[in-house]
């Protein structure tokens, strides 16, 4: 079998749906190593976290041989080159497919991760809106079969585009294998010290933007001793200076820490040095730094409302995103129950053994062999 990925964001995002992509392919790839893995991109580059691409012989990599603008190719040209490599299945790792498969008769899969943007249409432009909502209905339409990230993207993909659910596959997704390998304790004492981290912090990982809610934390801390402290770790947008201006006005200045531009390989210490992470987002497609601080061993507290109950399990703990008073409840609660907060840690731990890549990587070949088979 040959399977073929739009993979742009694997060479070009290092952050969410890129680190999907990288997880998906090379999961793959480990599992079934007589099946060719083929990633067409219009670019590729250097990057450390592309490495894993030299250890595996079945991964193939496609780039251009025109000169084509690039969304032409990745919308229209890639097919082709799908074709002459008699590529069985093309899989779209983030919301689109490239048009005319269906004319080539070649299978197609795509990953539909969220409809924020249609769930809330305040937090994105009006262009971006209809560019969204084209990609994402035509791929909806057009694919053999759609894979949800969460049962939550499954009931908006059927509520907003009327999708029949039978087409629709959830495959849940799983984090990098460095969260859950063993960190000597040299790395997380040399990592505490690179970032000056306090010694007791609240840990919230992700883009510092309005929808993921960081402004809660902050509103929190009124009612937590005073030597517990918030790291930040994110790309900043606008919502920052919300951020900002509550810390000055509140002289929070010495509890929040902002981190940016952190190194992937000093992210599971952070984690590990954190006594607990905070996800308070309004809403999420799944929540991939709650399995991440569950593999690190941290416990979670998220934000109820969208999909986070299915990333963190029964042993997290979910409190209403609007309300700094039972966010603040909760995370005093485990800050002085060590009883508690091991169980936490250890039934996290147990959780995310759900998420690993054997599993899921099985889970997805059934659903490419459930697929070819379609009529």
């Amino acid at each position: 079998m040959k399977i073929g990925y739009e993979a742009k964001r694997i060479f070009k995002n290092f952050t969410g749906l890129g680190n999907y992509s990288r997880w998906l392919v090379q999961s793959l790839a480990a599992a079934y190593p007589n099946i060719s893995f083929y990633l067409y991109t219009p670019k590729t580059s250097e990057n450390p976290r592309l490495n894993f691409l030299l250890h595996f012989k079945n991964i193939i990599v496609r780039t251009p041989n025109t000169k084509r603008i690039n969304f032409f190719w990745r919308s229209f040209g890639v097919v082709n080159d799908a074709k002459k490599d008699s590529i069985d299945i093309f899989h779209g790792l983030s919301h689109q497919i490239p048009f005319g498969l269906k004319r080539e008769k070649i299978k197609s899969v795509v990953t539909i991760h969220d409809l924020i943007f249609l769930r809330f249409p305040q937090y994105f432009k009006l262009i971006d809106r209809i560019i969204y909502k084209f990609k994402f209905k035509y791929a909806c339409k057009n694919a053999d079969t759609i894979i949800a990230i969460s049962e939550q993207t499954k009931n908006d993909i059927v509520h907003y585009f009327g999708v029949n659910e039978e087409k629709i596959e959830v495959v849940y997704q799983g984090c990098d294998a460095l969260f859950y390998q063993t960190i000597t304790p040299q790395k997380i004492s040399q990592v505490k010290q690179k970032y000056q981290l306090p010694t007791v912090f609240l840990l919230c990982v992700g883009t510092i933007e309005n929808r993921k809610n960081q402004l809660l934390i902050l509103k929190s801390l009124q009612f937590l001793p005073s030597n517990v402290q918030v790291v930040l770790v994110g790309k900043q947008t606008k919502y920052a200076q919300i951020l900002n201006q509550y810390i000055l006005q509140n002289q929070l200045q010495n509890r929040v820490l902002f981190l940016q531009n952190v190194d992937f390989s000093d992210l599971p210490s952070i984690y590990q040095l954190a006594k607990i992470f905070v996800y308070p987002s309004v809403f999420e497609g799944f929540g991939i730094p709650i399995l991440e601080a569950l593999n690190c061993g941290v416990p979670v507290i998220a934000a109820t409302g969208s999909c986070l109950e299915e990333a963190g399990g029964l042993n997290s703990i979910y409190i209403n995103p609007n309300n700094e008073h039972e966010l603040a409840k909760q995370i005093n609660l485990v800050l002085n129950d060590e009883t508690l907060s091991q169980n936490m840690i250890n039934q996290g731990k147990q959780h995310a053994l759900n998420f690993r890549e054997n599993s899921i990587a099985q889970k997805l070949m059934e659903v490419y062999q459930k697929t070819l088979i379609k009529c």
